[in-house]
């Protein structure tokens, strides 16, 4: 491996700790051994519309449960999840990994697509995050290869994560079964493409993604075809880190959009649309008590066109710090025509819809 690609390895690993603090610790052991983990996640916030409009009681958001284990070149991680209302299964998979660059990972794992681990790095994720587009988990084989500068994935996927669409108590967002679009997720293949590379003082990442699909309709058995490409870039100088990332996606059933669901909550999105992405990221010294200490704007724009559709944005200003196993996060959520921020899904027209809408959360985890 080269000296630049260590350096730029380095960065995207220093970077996936800025967004998930002590959650992404929980990895595989590199020997022989279990590694158990649990978690519990608190939540409060202030919200700026609706009924409901004020300070928000705190609650518990999350318990979470993980173990995952190696022995020898066999390897697997699995965690549940307990929601307010429902429990749902995060990841499940196993696999065979003959050094730390390269495994072959089998079950219900993360789609490889765009900027990994996430395109974004606030509690509330980007607008592909609610489209399937971001931190998705499918029922699928992947296997990656991240030797020397470059790096690979390639995966087919069989079904969404319970192989239904009419579960919609689930932790990642997909096609959902409704009575006006019944659809539900079948067989799709990703590939993705990466190159690391510095520049002067910038450490830089670029790449592509395709995604060549079906999703069928569960009431005359008929499939229609889902596309989608994605390009990115990352480029990180010092404590900062700037990203971009483009998505166009394409659900070719006859009707203007589809039903997507998760957290119990289907709502619809434009089958078809552009998402684009830009965020900036200052890692901050922590000093003081603070281990960690990171702020950041998360901008995502979901551009539609067509009868009863529109435009989409979501924007997301706040910081993220960690001490020991406590990471927490404070964000700023302005949103427009955007799902859960007042809005009534993605990429969707509704009279009023249209104006801004934003909140205040306050996420305070603590992982072990």
């Amino acid at each position: 491996m080269t000296t630049t690609a260590r350096r730029t390895l380095g960065v995207s690993a220093a970077l996936v700790l800025l967004a998930m603090g002590p959650a992404a610790l929980a990895a595989v052991p590199e020997e022989d051994g279990l590694n158990p983990g649990a978690a519990i996640r608190l939540s409060t916030g202030y919200l700026g519309y609706g009924a409901s409009e004020g300070w928000q009681d705190p609650d518990v958001e999350l318990l979470r449960a993980s173990l995952a284990g190696r022995r020898g070149s066999f390897v697997f991680s699995t965690q549940y999840r307990w929601y307010d209302g429902f429990e749902a299964v995060h990841h499940a998979w196993f696999g065979f990994s003959p050094d730390a660059d390269r495994d072959l990972r089998i079950g219900i794992q993360q789609v490889p697509q765009g900027l990994l681990p996430f395109a974004s790095h606030s509690f509330w994720f980007g607008s592909g995050y609610y489209i399937g587009l971001e931190d998705d988990y499918d029922l699928g084989v992947v296997w990656r290869d991240e030797r020397g500068d470059r790096s690979w994935h390639a995966g087919v996927f069989f079904r969404d994560e319970y192989g239904t669409g009419a579960n919609f108590g689930r932790y990642s967002f997909d096609i959902a079964t409704t009575p006006a679009l019944p659809y539900r997720e079948r067989e799709h293949l990703v590939i993705r493409h990466e190159r690391r590379s510095g520049h002067g003082d910038w450490a830089l990442a670029w790449g592509a993604t395709a995604v060549l699909g079906r999703i069928e309709n569960r009431e005359d058995g008929r499939t229609h075809a889902h596309r989608a490409a994605t390009v990115h870039l990352q480029g990180v100088q010092g404590p900062w880190t700037l990203q971009g990332q483009w998505t166009r996606y394409d659900y070719r059933n006859p009707e203007e959009r589809v039903a997507i669901a998760a957290f119990q909550f289907p709502f619809e999105v434009a089958a078809r649309a552009d998402v684009l992405t830009a965020n900036l990221v200052r890692e901050l010294p922590p000093g003081g008590w603070l281990d960690s200490l990171g702020c950041y704007n998360n901008y995502s724009t979901t551009l539609a066109s067509g009868p009863g559709l529109a435009n989409s944005q979501q924007n997301v200003t706040g910081c993220s710090l960690g001490k020991g196993p406590m990471f927490t996060y404070v964000d700023l959520i302005a949103g427009r025509n955007m799902t859960f921020v007042g809005g009534p899904g993605v990429g969707i027209f509704e009279p009023g819809g249209d104006r801004w809408r934003w909140r205040l959360n306050i996420n305070v985890g603590f992982y072990f």
